[in-house]
């Protein structure tokens, strides 16, 4: 069974990249969140093995709900074409990928993510 993965990105261009990438790499997409909202919902309901996360929803970070999925036991990968500069230094440790990024870079985030579980 593939991997159920959560899409959390403003730009619906740049999720809809990264949902075809995911699928093209054989992970099962859990759905896209566009929204703070939408993300938080979709963290609490749906059955998700790990989350990428824009870091900046729409002038809105998304660390409520990378809290939420970790209470959950969820690693989240953040995204930011800030990079780990953008990042809160209270996940520091967290996978950050710089967008954009290529396809063999979101897997390898993916496959560090799973093994670690962070």
């Amino acid at each position: 069974m593939s991997a159920r993965i959560l899409v959390v990105e403003d730009e619906m261009s740049i999720a809809l990249m990264i949902e075809d990438m995911l699928t093209d790499l054989g992970y099962e997409v859990a759905g896209l969140a566009l929204r703070l909202p939408q993300a938080m919902e979709s963290a609490r309901l749906e059955r998700i093995d790990l989350a990428i996360l824009d870091i900046n929803l729409d002038g809105r970070a998304s660390y409520p709900v990378a809290e939420l999925l970790e209470k959950r036991g969820v690693p989240v990968i953040f995204a930011s074409g800030y990079g780990s500069a953008g990042l809160d230094p209270a996940y520091s440790d967290h996978i950050t990928l710089t967008k954009p990024f290529m396809q063999a870079d979101l897997r390898q985030a993916i496959d560090k993510a799973l093994a670690a579980g962070v």
